[in-house]
């Protein structure tokens, strides 16, 4: 199989590829269009179906179609005309094919998360954390394999876990340099921050907004589900049960980001931080990653609002 990151302009493709969407359009013709987004596990290319005839078999979103087509280059980025589709048949792919992942171990990194609990000396936060991580077998099986995005970065299976972790960690040396934080606050925040992600997006190969995520949004659901957790911990102190809320609801820094509430304490403005950091580092290299091959500078980046590279060595 050729993956979508092994593609140059230029190419012929005969394979089979995911159809994460549909859409139909109408061109300044008035002829009728397909336009395709198609993933493997190495990402995503956009398709268009110029010419709707006898070679474009029925299919739908989310099938796995047989395409092929040849790769050109519209506004920097790879695109794929089709000239023929079907629906594949089963044993022409495999599903391990079409679903990014992590790079590196889920259970290694669930064993930092683990650890990091270990940590923490506040016996209420502690015993949350347990509950959340430990306790609820089933939420751990989907939090450790779930994605953090359906795009712009860790939209891939292990995401979520990945991108909790390495933000606990960011959080774990904050507390190091500023000994003003509470470390046991900040980490266990930063372990929570995205929980409510878990239940925003549904699991792979959809990866797509759930009712309840187009609704409420992760940030609102995460700060449910802890509420009502606290709730059942003894004499839950309600002053740390209101910072807790309060790092959740702010952690993305800024109202017009999504955050119902902007960082008050400390323990929320470095939990921002962080959350912005490793989200933007994650997505730099996503777009390195994907560079073509001589190609040094990416095109327009929204989230960085600008074109990026590496630096030199």
């Amino acid at each position: 199989m050729r993956y979508i990151s092994e593609l140059h302009e230029g190419d012929m493709v005969s394979e089979v590829f995911l159809c994460k969407t549909k859409t139909s359009g109408t061109s300044k013709f008035g002829k009728t269009y397909y336009s395709l987004s198609l993933q493997d596990k190495t990402g995503m290319i956009d398709g268009k179906v110029w010419e709707l005839n006898n070679a474009i078999g029925h299919f739908e979103a989310m099938d796995y179609i047989m395409v092929k087509g040849k790769v050109t280059n519209f506004q920097g980025n790879n695109q794929l005309n089709i000239e023929m589709i079907r629906k594949a048949d089963e044993g022409e792919y495999q599903i391990s094919d079409y679903m990014p992942s992590t790079k590196k171990d889920i259970d290694e990194m669930f064993d930092e998360l683990l650890t990091m609990i270990q940590r923490i000396q506040n016996p209420y936060l502690k015993e949350l954390a347990m509950k959340v991580f430990v306790e609820d077998k089933e939420f751990v099986k989907k939090f450790k394999i779930h994605s953090a995005a359906k795009s712009v970065h860790h939209g891939y299976i292990g995401g979520l876990l990945e991108h909790s972790v390495s933000v606990a960690k960011l959080c774990e040396q904050y507390a190091v340099l500023y000994p003003q934080l509470n470390r046991d606050l900040l980490v266990t925040t930063a372990l929570f921050h995205d929980i409510g992600k878990a239940e925003e997006l549904s699991a792979f190969p959809e990866n797509d907004y759930t009712d309840e995520g187009q609704l409420v949004g992760h940030i609102v659901m995460g700060t449910i589900k802890l509420s009502k957790l606290m709730d059942e911990i003894p004499g839950f102190p309600v002053k740390l049960a209101n910072e807790v809320k309060h790092c959740i609801l702010s952690h993305h820094g800024e109202l017009e980001f999504g955050s119902p509430k902007k960082p008050a304490l400390a323990e929320a403005l470095a939990l921002s931080q962080a959350d912005n950091l490793d989200a933007k580092m994650e997505t730099f290299a996503e777009v390195i990653e994907k560079k073509q091959e001589g190609q040094e500078w990416s095109g327009f980046q929204r989230l960085f609002d600008t074109k990026i590279r590496e630096s030199s060595i």
